[in-house]
């Protein structure tokens, strides 16, 4: 299982807590793991990525081992530590403004 920590806006809509968990098959990447919460929390398609194109939204951005992954290509392996279900995947909304 892939753990996944949503920010609380997502949380919300999602009703879930602060970390859900996502079955995925085969590698694990980016695509994979949001391909599979949008699987299982369906209200949150649209949220994190562009339905059309798939690429991630503006204001967010995703974490894993204390690394920003947000512009590495969506099929990239995740570290092994977030696919053996040690550390989470981390989505996160980007603050903006000044």
């Amino acid at each position: 299982m892939i753990r996944v920590i949503l920010p609380v806006h997502l949380r919300t809509l999602a009703h879930s807590g602060k970390e859900v968990l996502v079955e995925v098959s085969g590698p694990v990447t980016q695509r994979a793991v949001l391909d599979a919460v949008e699987r299982d929390y369906p209200m949150l398609a649209g949220t994190i990525r562009d339905r059309q194109t798939g690429q991630r939204r503006p204001l967010v951005r995703f974490f894993a081992c204390e690394e920003d992954l947000s512009n590495e290509p969506p099929d990239t392996p995740l570290p092994e530590r977030v696919a053996r279900g040690e550390e989470p995947f981390m989505v996160v909304g980007a603050m903006a403004g000044g």
